[in-house]
């Protein structure tokens, strides 16, 4: 089995005095900490601080072994979407016991909700972070690109990565992965669409394999409970970890999912406002014995 671990010291989001309340990864070099590295010798003295940590994570990897690897993941939450508007208009009580369960209140609609003119803003600022700092920090772009299967963050995916300077090889084509989607919950916001809508909306993603037609997992006024979100994370970065070479990976996914996923690599919480964004820094192991339990619940 794996088992994944945060290497803190690299970024703010690691330090419990960070603020995940009013933190803008975008003022601050994505948070990533002006420090020294043990290889910073093996590189030029005016490297920019990415530079130096793609260098550093390059050494971890060369000398971690056959049942290590080392991976850098950048967790975006897609922009501000209808859904959250409605929560926030009619108060999270209303929302959880009247409106959510519905598809919209006749002028909006919020079932697989699309993003606001807010949430397009808030991926264009994240477009313009990553154009930036493409040229000015060499910040490493990702290698591989993986979304939810949700209209929020097919759109946030597509907004925030267009048009950057990207290498030829490694070019911006995400696969939308089933089990990166928010939290189950009787929400209709939850509800994805078809494979053949997410196909015909997004022809240039790639689906990956074994996606159903129909949405198979989420079900009227049912949801899972945390236990069993954390071992669907878990499921998704195993079959990534097993299956991807790249060292630099973009997962565009949901507050709670995001949640999920920190726990399972032991990365302390951290709360994202919509648009926000969280590097981590996993070393991921693979053992050869029997799984631990992660549950004692049915």
């Amino acid at each position: 089995y794996i088992n994944y671990t945060t290497v803190t010291g690299f970024f703010l989001q690691d330090e419990p005095t960070t603020n995940s309340g009013t933190f803008d990864y975008s003022t601050v070099n994505f948070g990533l900490i002006n420090r020294t590295y043990p290889t910073d010798d093996e590189v030029p003295a005016d490297w920019t601080q990415w530079q130096k940590f793609e260098h550093y994570v390059w050494r971890l990897n060369r000398g971690s072994g056959r049942f290590v690897q080392y991976k850098v993941l950048y967790m975006g939450r897609h922009g501000e979407g209808y859904h959250n508007v409605a929560e926030a208009y009619y108060g999270t009580p209303a929302w959880n016991c009247y409106w959510s369960i519905r598809d919209g209140n006749g002028t909006v609609t919020w079932a697989d909700a699309r993003i606001t003119e807010n949430g397009i803003a808030q991926a264009e600022k994240a477009n313009a972070f990553w154009a930036s700092h493409i040229i000015s920090q060499k910040i490493p772009v990702p290698q591989t690109y993986y979304t939810s299967p949700l209209t929020r963050c097919l759109e946030t995916a597509n907004i925030t990565f267009f048009g950057l300077d990207l290498p030829s090889r490694k070019p911006f084509i995400p696969t939308v992965k089933e089990l990166f989607r928010e939290g189950i919950s009787g929400h209709t916001c939850d509800r994805r669409g078809t494979k053949t809508y997410i196909h015909d909306a997004f022809p240039t993603y790639k689906i990956e394999p074994g996606f159903s037609e129909n949405d198979l997992l989420w079900k009227p006024l049912q949801g899972e409970v945390q236990v069993d979100e954390n071992i669907r994370s878990k499921t998704a970065l195993d079959e990534v970890f097993s299956s991807d070479d790249s060292t630099y990976i973009s997962i565009t996914s949901h507050s709670g999912e995001i949640a999920s996923i920190l726990q399972v690599l032991g990365h302390q919480s951290f709360g994202l406002s919509t648009g926000q964004v969280i590097p981590v820094l996993v070393k991921a192991e693979t053992i050869e014995a029997k799984p631990i339990a992660t549950a004692t619940q049915p």
